[in-house]
This record gives C-alpha cells, structure tokens and sequence, in this order.
C-alpha cells in the first residue's frame, strides 16, 4: 500500500506540473521534440513524375508495374528519463532535496510528452540499474513513472553514469530524447555519452544545490559525503576556504559543460533554490532556433 504521505506529494507535483505544462509550454516543447523525419507508410502504383529514387524495386520486379514506397512524416516519439538517484541527491539547504527536484522536473517533462501522445519511460541508476520502465503512453503511466521516483528507497551507493549509459545503449533500438538527470558527481563517462549521442538525443540535466556553488559562512561545519562515508569538520568562516571552494565547484561545472559541449550534448541546469519552469522554456527556444 502506498502511504498516505507519498499520494499526498504525487498530488502536489501532478497539480504543479498541470499548471507548468500549459498550452504555451506544451506548444514549445512539441515544436523541439516533435518526431523527426520519415517513416514507410505504404507502397502505391508509380505515377508519371514521382522520384524513381522511391521505387520499390522487389514490389515492382513481384508484379510487373512499378511501385514507389510512400513515407510519412513521423510525429511520435520516445522520451527516456535517466535519473541519478544516489546517495549524493540526498542534499538539500532550501525547499527540496537534489532528488526531490530531479523527480519534480521528470514529472514536468513526462507530462509535456503525455500532452504531445508520446512515449516516456524510466530508468533509475546508482552505481548499478535500480529499475527500467519500458517506454509507454498515457497519464496513468507517467504518474506511475512519478511514484516510482518518489517512493524510491535511496540506498547508501556512488554514482556509475556511464552503465547507465551502457544499459539504455542495449535496451533501447528505437531512436529518443534521452534526459540524463544528474548532479555529475563523477566525471569520467564522456566516451559512452558519446556513443549514445549518435543514435539518440541526449540532454544532460544537471541537479545542483547553491549551498554547493557558494557556501554561506556559517562556522564550524561537519561534512559527510554520503556516497564514501567520509566525514570532515571545516571552518566556513575563513573566507579564503569559501573563495577556493566557490573556485572549485565553478571549475568542475565549467569543464563539464565544456565536456558536453565537445560531444554536441546540451545541458540545462537546475537548483533547488530557484524556479527552472522559465530556464526549460529558454532552452526549448534555443533547441527550435537551432532546428
């Protein structure tokens, strides 16, 4: 049985997410994920002017008369949310946590393709496959997809992008906009990102924290990584610590746009502590100027 506390905050996000996903939004987001290019609908008899370039030779050499190959544009699509949900996401210092966001914006996205009749499935990953829902249709799916990534029992794990990468590059034959939601704790998956980019349309979405870009000085401070079960007791207050860790967290953030970037991957970012409803939208105006 689903507990009364998780139908409560699946209601909130359905709520939300139905007044995000309005007709403005849902407008921007098929004119960027709309199904792209041809698909076979049916073979037909040649007629003077038609390009001998859709000929169907085995038709045509089976009956005697030529027969073309007729294509349709393809409208559907395949929407995958890949989703990060390890030890690392259980952070937060403003409303949410990482995870509680990275949920929130699969719903936004799921709903949006729900809108648009398309496909939408799911994989959970930590440093193994957690869970893999094949793409389907319809409102009563996406809110399962919703569930799924709420009711999640986080366990104590690290972060493996690149067998998540590995897994959907067997599992998924048909081409789709694949949304990688991460905080991109690790580094090293570029080589598998590429590879998937070739035969699918990823985006990177990055989940991050302001407490993980600027550290508010705020004394003595034990730190835990959730992921190593280190433990380390910093002096915020000293404010050439802060500079040098505003410095490296800008860094590791620059060089992985700069990574996705090389390999033709966009990426939005997102944080806890401010609204991303208008950055997606942005983004979809960026995509539709570009296509």
């Amino acid at each position: 049985m689903i507990p009364q506390e998780l139908i409560k905050k699946i209601r909130q996000i359905q709520i939300y997410t139905s007044r995000a996903v309005d007709a403005s939004f849902a407008g921007q987001y098929e004119s960027v994920f709309k199904g792209r290019g041809m698909q076979f609908d049916e073979v037909r008899e040649y007629c003077p002017g038609d390009d001998v370039r859709t000929i169907d030779w085995n038709v045509t050499a089976r009956t005697g008369r030529a027969y073309i190959k007729r294509f349709v544009e393809e409208r559907e699509m395949t929407v995958m949310l890949a989703v990060d949900l390890s030890a690392s996401g259980d952070f937060g210092t403003v409303d949410k946590m990482k995870n509680e966001l990275a949920a929130e914006f699969c719903a936004v996205v799921a709903f949006a393709a729900a809108k648009n009749n398309d496909k939408v499935g799911l994989l959970i990953f930590t440093d193994r496959i957690e869970m893999y829902i094949p793409p389907k249709k319809g409102s009563r799916h996406v809110l399962r997809l919703i569930r799924e990534l709420l009711y999640f029992k986080m366990p104590r794990r690290k972060t493996n992008i690149p067998i998540a990468l590995d897994y959907l590059a067997r599992v998924m034959t048909k081409k789709a906009t694949v949304f990688l939601v991460s905080d991109f704790i690790e580094s090293d998956f570029k080589k598998p990102l590429s590879l998937l980019n070739k035969r699918h349309d990823v985006i990177g979405v990055c989940v991050r924290d302001r407490a993980e870009v600027n550290l508010p000085a705020v004394g003595l401070v034990e730190f835990f990584d959730a992921e190593s079960d280190e433990v380390m007791l910093v002096d915020t207050s000293g404010r050439n610590w802060r500079r040098q860790y505003g410095s490296t967290s800008a860094r590791r953030f620059d060089d992985l746009n700069n990574m996705l970037r090389s390999i033709n991957v966009d990426c939005i970012s997102i944080s806890t502590d401010k609204p991303y409803i208008q950055d997606l939208i942005q983004f979809f105006h960026m995509r539709h100027r570009r296509y």
